[in-house]
């Protein structure tokens, strides 16, 4: 008979079994999203055409891939370099709506001359990072919950964003709430490949940046410890509250980015549409890559892969939305359930026989 079941940490899982959970775990969560899509309707011997020829190995497929990751892999790194810290940052899209409107801000009263287009995504960052400086005080200094506070600072966003979009950002020729297409001058580059822009080198450029600091310096160490023991960090003497305030405003600088991208490289106007499911994509992808920087580019592909295998199945079996969101949830919920089998050890204790 069962005395007690407890659960009992592990003194490190080592980089074997941490490897075989991990992809074991991605394979089963692979099986039964694919086992998803058959029941929802995909003929089998169309899985492999749709979500790895078509998204993956064609040239203008690849490109809309690359496209959808671009913003993707900022949201990631948004999400990932606050749980790092243990701060759920659930306002990415927010965050990501407050870039958006700073740098549709800069476009529209035609701020810094030729330097207008830097300044558009410096001004995304910028409103990035204050947007989540609310929620990162009210966590620190009172212990409110960020998940809260960065929720309904989303919803805050969106109602701000759609007033502009009603009044003074809105465009007049235009029956639907969007702002003035942008000037030329006031979008990034595209490479000559489908609507791949810009907006990747500063993506790729930011992935670097992060892996640096948080691999390879002092700053970088001090996170991993504040991160770990909060407590032991602050016995150590490292700035616990400095550490956890810079990398918390550097993640809603990554999602304000997100935005200015999105509006200057792919939608050239700013509209109620950016960025949806950008909070939801970034804490999955940053889970996939266990909040690791140089990993968030590879998940990113995927899961924008993901995203466009969905538009084409949608067309073509009828698969919905919803459908590829529950794809991602399974495949993501297989992946926790692996990193929870490395990290305890279930104990049970077993009565002796009288």
């Amino acid at each position: 008979m069962l005395d007690a079941v407890t659960l009992e940490r592990r003194q490190g899982a080592g980089a074997v079994l941490n490897g075989v959970t991990y992809a074991g775990a991605l394979a089963v969560g692979l099986g039964l999203s694919l086992a998803v899509l058959v029941a929802a309707g995909v003929p089998t011997g169309a899985l492999f055409e749709e979500l790895v020829v078509q998204v993956f190995l064609s040239p203008a497929g690849l490109a809309r891939t690359v496209t959808m990751a671009t913003p993707m892999m900022l949201g990631a790194l948004a999400a990932a370099l606050c749980l790092r810290l243990k701060f759920w940052n659930i306002g990415i899209e927010g965050q990501l709506w407050l870039g958006a409107i700073c740098a549709t801000g800069v476009a529209l009263y035609d701020i810094g001359g030729p330097l207008k287009l830097p300044l558009m995504m410096v001004a995304a960052m910028v409103g990035g990072a204050l947007w989540i400086l609310p929620s990162a005080f009210l966590k620190m200094w009172l212990g409110v919950s960020e998940v809260i506070v960065t929720l309904l600072m989303s919803n805050i966003a969106f109602l701000f964003l759609q007033h502009l979009l009603f009044g003074a950002f809105g465009d007049p020729t235009f029956n639907f709430p969007t702002s003035p297409v942008f000037d030329a001058g006031e979008r990034l580059v595209r490479f000559g490949w489908g609507d791949v822009n810009g907006g990747l080198v500063l993506a790729l450029l930011a992935v670097i940046v992060a892996a640096v600091v948080l691999g390879w310096t002092r700053f970088g160490f001090a996170v991993k410890i504040a991160g770990d023991n909060p407590r032991a960090a602050l016995a150590l003497g490292f700035p616990t509250a400095r550490v956890l305030l810079v990398s918390i405003l550097a993640g809603g600088a990554m999602a304000g980015l997100a935005g200015g991208v999105i509006v200057a490289g792919t939608e050239f106007r700013l509209t109620q549409a950016v960025g949806w499911n950008m909070t939801f994509n970034g804490i999955v992808i940053a889970a996939l890559a266990r909040n690791t920087p140089i990993w968030i580019p590879v998940v990113s592909l995927f899961i924008a892969g993901l995203y466009a295998a969905g538009a084409s199945l949608k067309v073509f079996y009828g698969v919905s939305e919803g459908i590829v969101l529950m794809a991602q949830g399974i495949i993501l919920l297989a992946l926790v359930t692996g990193s929870f089998v490395t990290t305890y050890r279930v104990r049970i204790a077993r009565r002796g026989l009288a």
